[in-house]
């Protein structure tokens, strides 16, 4: 009787569509919720708590480190312990989220859950991509892989929906983010439905005495593995990093403050920021199946130097154009790529040595934070004063450039990958 309403209460899902699904929700948590929507609501919180733009780049930047530090942790996770990591960290994401409702917070305490909230959605990501994956059959792993990284997509639209909806209700910021943290609560309830099967005692007993290692001993084994997975591709790695942290940079330059510049420019317009975020959540979706179909006819090498010549246009309309259609076509163009330019770098690390994909995979992703973390400092210290973003978005284009040369001299390295 008790097993039966157990079943009832948390049954097993092992349906890969719906896997996918989960993971799918996931995503839009860790990321569209633990990241970006506080893009969403930076202008109340600006108007909110009388920031200035230096401070609510710092807020950003905070973010992005523990992202990176994120990264880090989930490189060393064994991956018997993938399952419980991912629900661990998914659940501290929820529980950030939730806590930026409390009434007047110190600034401290705000560094340190979005330091928090930062670590959470860098293990989650990479760690709920690895496990959603494993689990899904070769044939089928393409197709829904994109689905599960659409999350992203399907976030930040959350994010601007939920925003919007709240303020035009006369709520603020606090209650948005108490709104966003109660919506995320499933996923704890799916994650623990999705509970891989436990191994047989002598399994689990064979895998436990290998990962009861020594400290110094996993520092060797990962310095053996390091070793042997960038041994004879130490060019080509180099170009890819630094291209992926100018990548991380250019994109982050206006996904942190797009919506900072709608409300400074198109003042008539009420919830014109949260329209444009909205935008770019909406092309985020539709951007994995159609780059992937791209990358398929001409190659990820290819794929990718379009992408980031599009991205560093994109960067230079809201320049070229100071009203809606800068905007506009900035965010368009931001949802499009970014995603686009993650998938297709991940799968040139991966292919560049497939026995330590994984180990590549992280250290990209570190690479990744690093220029995420340093792009929302440069555009505050470049806006000044007067809070004008051109400078800041002009070196993000500039950057992207400096990528793009990076990537053609990738190519040419390595031309098997191209």
């Amino acid at each position: 009787m008790m097993t039966a309403i157990k079943s009832r209460v948390a049954p097993t899902i092992t349906n890969e569509a719906a896997i996918a699904c989960i993971g799918m929700y996931c995503m839009a948590v860790v990321m569209g919720y633990g990241r970006f929507l506080f893009t969403a609501t930076l202008p109340d919180i600006m108007v909110q708590l009388s920031l200035s733009t230096t401070i609510a780049g710092w807020l950003a930047s905070i973010n992005y480190i523990g992202y990176f530090i994120g990264a880090l942790i989930a490189m060393f996770v064994p991956q018997r312990a993938t399952w419980q990591a991912m629900t661990l960290w998914a659940i501290i994401s929820v529980v950030t989220t939730m806590l930026l409702v409390i009434p007047n917070m110190s600034l401290t305490l705000w560094y340190i859950i979005r330091l928090i909230a930062g670590i959470a959605s860098g293990v989650a990501m990479i760690l709920s991509s690895s496990f959603v994956i494993q689990n899904l059959s070769p044939e089928r792993r393409s197709i829904l892989s994109a689905v599960h990284y659409a999350g992203i997509g399907v976030g930040i639209s959350a994010s601007a929906i939920v925003t919007w909806w709240l303020l035009t209700l006369g709520y603020h910021f606090d209650v948005i983010w108490l709104v966003a943290g109660c919506t995320s609560l499933p996923l704890i309830w799916l994650l623990y439905a999705i509970k891989p099967k436990p191994v047989n005692s002598l399994e689990s007993q064979l895998t436990d005495s290998k990962q009861h290692v020594s400290v110094h001993q996993s520092y060797l084994n990962f310095k053996r593995s390091l070793y042997e997975a960038i041994s004879g591709h130490y060019k080509a790695l180099a170009l890819l990093f630094v291209s992926y942290i100018l990548a991380g940079f250019g994109y982050i330059s206006s996904a942190t403050f797009l919506p900072v510049m709608a409300a400074q420019r198109l003042t008539t317009q009420t919830y014109a920021g949260l329209m444009i975020w909205l935008v770019v959540g909406v092309f985020a979706m539709l951007s994995n199946p159609l780059w992937g179909a791209l990358a398929k006819r001409i190659g990820e090498v290819k794929t990718l130097m379009g992408l980031t010549v599009l991205q560093a246009f994109g960067m230079c309309l809201p320049i070229w154009f100071d009203g809606a259609l800068g905007l506009y076509g900035n965010a368009i163009i931001l949802g499009l790529t970014f995603v686009g330019m993650v998938a297709m770098t991940l799968t040139l690390f991966k292919n560049i040595n497939p026995a330590y994909s994984n180990l590549l995979i992280a250290l990209a992703t570190l690479a990744y934070a690093l220029g995420q973390f340093l792009g929302p400092l440069v555009t505050v210290a470049l806006a000044g004063e007067d809070g004008n973003f051109n400078a800041g978005l002009l070196v993000a284009a500039i950057g992207l450039m400096i990528g793009l040369i990076l990537i053609i001299m990738f190519r040419r390295q390595s031309p098997t990958l191209a």
